[in-house]
C-alpha cells in the first residue's frame, strides 16, 4: 500500500485537499493551526481496468488498491524551534513512502497567508528548511550514539558513521537530503531513521479553477522554476482544492460530467496518485475469481513470488508457479476459461518479472 504524507504551510489547502481525497471531513478553516491532530485517510486508487475485470468475472466483491494519506498540522517558519505547533507531528509522516508538499499558487484576500503574501518559491524553501532541521535532530542523536559505540570497536557503528556525517553536512545547512543524491549504501544505512527529507517528493500546486484547464499562472510557473533551479527531480501536480471539495460531494457519474464541463480529463486525486506511482516505480497486478476481483500494488521489477508475497507471506514462501494472463488477453477472451482455451494463460516460475496489468493465480505449498 502506498503511503503519502501531506505537508505545507497553514492555509495552503492541505486540509481541504485531505477532506476531498478521503471524505474524512477533517476540520478546515481560514486560519492557521486548525488541524491539530494527524489525520489518516484511505483512498481508493482509480483504475478502469478493475471495473472491466469485474464485468467479465462477475465476482461477489471488487477490491481496489488503496493509498493512505497522512495530513499533519501546517508548519510555519521556526517550527523546529517550537513556533506554531512546533514539529511534534512530523513523527506521523516518518513512516510514509513519499511526501506531498502542498503549495499555494493563488491569491485570495479572504484566506490569510501565514507569511503575508503568496510566494511559492519561498514557501517551498521554508518547509524544506523546517523538515531538514527536524531530521537534523534525529541524525545528531544517532551520530552521537554511533560515535560512542565506534570508540568501543563496534564495526556496525563505524560503518554507519560516514552516511550519518554526510547527512549531517546537508541538514545543518537547512538542506533536505533529496539534494544529497545519496548512494544506495548511504540510503540503506540511514533507512532505520526514517528521515523525512530522504523521501521522494511530489509538489501539489493549489491553483485557481481557470488554470487547470487554461494557461498556467505566474505562481505555478514560479513553483516549477524553483523546483527546477534546486535540481530536485520532483513532479509538480496542479490541482484545485475547491474543485476537489466539490467533486467529493458528487456521484461517480456526476463527477465525470462536472470534470467534462471544466474541460478536465481527471481529478486532482487521480493525478496525484498516478504521480505517486511514477515517483516510486509502482504498478498494479490483479487477481480475479468468483469470490473477488482485486488490484494489488507492487514495485516495477518485482518477481512473481514477490508479487505473491503482497497477498500473504506464505504465498511467497511456498511459491510454486503463477498462472498468468495479460489484462488485454484475459478480458478479450472472456476470463480464465476462454484465455486458457486460446492458449493465453502462461505458467510462470520464480524468475518471472510481473508486468503491469497481469492477471495472476498463484499456486503454492507450505
Amino acid at each position: 500500500m502506498l503511503k503519502l504524507g501531506i505537508v505545507g504551510l497553514p492555509n495552503v489547502g492541505k486540509s481541504t485537499l485531505f477532506n476531498a481525497l478521503t471524505a474524512a471531513k477533517a476540520e478546515a478553516a481560514n486560519y492557521p493551526f486548525c488541524t491539530v491532530e494527524p489525520n489518516v485517510g484511505m483512498v481508493e486508487v482509480p483504475d478502469v481496468r478493475l471495473d472491466t475485470l469485474a464485468e467479465v468475472v462477475l465476482p461477489k466483491r471488487t477490491v481496489p488498491a488503496v493509498v493512505q494519506f497522512v495530513d499533519i498540522a501546517g508548519l510555519v517558519k521556526g517550527a523546529a524551534d517550537g513556533e506554531g505547533l512546533g514539529n511534534k507531528f512530523l513523527t506521523n509522516i516518518r513512516e510514509t513512502d513519499a511526501i506531498v508538499h502542498v503549495v499555494r499558487c493563488f491569491d485570495d484576500p479572504d484566506v490569510t497567508h501565514v507569511m503575508g503574501g503568496v510566494d511559492p518559491g519561498r514557501d517551498r524553501e521554508v518547509i524544506e528548511f523546517e523538515l531538514a532541521l527536524a531530521d537534523l535532530g534525529v541524525v545528531e542523536k544517532r551520530l552521537d550514539k554511533a560515535s560512542r559505540a565506534a570508540r568501543t570497536g563496534d564495526k556496525e557503528a563505524k560503518a554507519e558513521m560516514p552516511a550519518l556525517e554526510r547527512a549531517l553536512s546537508f541538514l545543518k545547512d537547512g538542506r533536505g537530503l533529496w539534494e544529497a543524491h545519496l548512494t544506495a549504501e548511504e540510503q540503506l544505512a540511514l533507512k532505520p531513521l526514517s528521515l523525512i527529507t530522504a523521501k521522494p517528493v511530489l509538489y501539489a500546486a493549489n491553483v485557481t479553477d481557470a488554470e487547470l484547464s487554461g494557461d498556467e499562472g505566474a505562481y505555478l510557473k514560479a513553483l516549477r522554476d524553483a523546483v527546477a533551479k534546486s535540481g530536485e527531480h520532483a513532479e509538480v501536480v496542479p490541482f484545485s482544492a475547491k474543485i476537489e471539495a466539490e467533486l467529493a460531494e458528487l456521484t461517480k457519474e456526476e463527477r465525470v460530467e462536472f470534470l467534462a464541463s471544466l474541460g478536465l480529463e481527471s481529478a486532482g486525486l487521480d493525478r496525484l496518485i498516478q504521480a505517486g506511482y511514477r515517483l516510486l516505480g509502482l504498478q498494479t497486478y490483479f487477481t480475479a475469481g468468483e469470490q473477488e476481483v482485486r488490484a494489488w500494488t507492487i514495485h516495477k521489477g518485482d518477481t512473481a513470488p514477490q508479487a505473491a508475497g503482497v497477498i500473504h507471506t506464505d504465498f511467497e514462501r511456498g511459491f510454486i508457479k503463477a498462472e498468468t494472463a495479460s489484462y488485454s488477453e484475459f478480458v478479450g477472451n472472456g476470463g480464465w476459461k476462454g484465455a486458457k482455451e486460446k492458449g493465453s494463460v502462461r505458467a510462470e516460475g520464480k524468475e518471472y518479472v510481473v508486468a503491469d496489468g497481469d492477471v495472476m493465480l498463484f499456486r503454492f505449498n507450505v
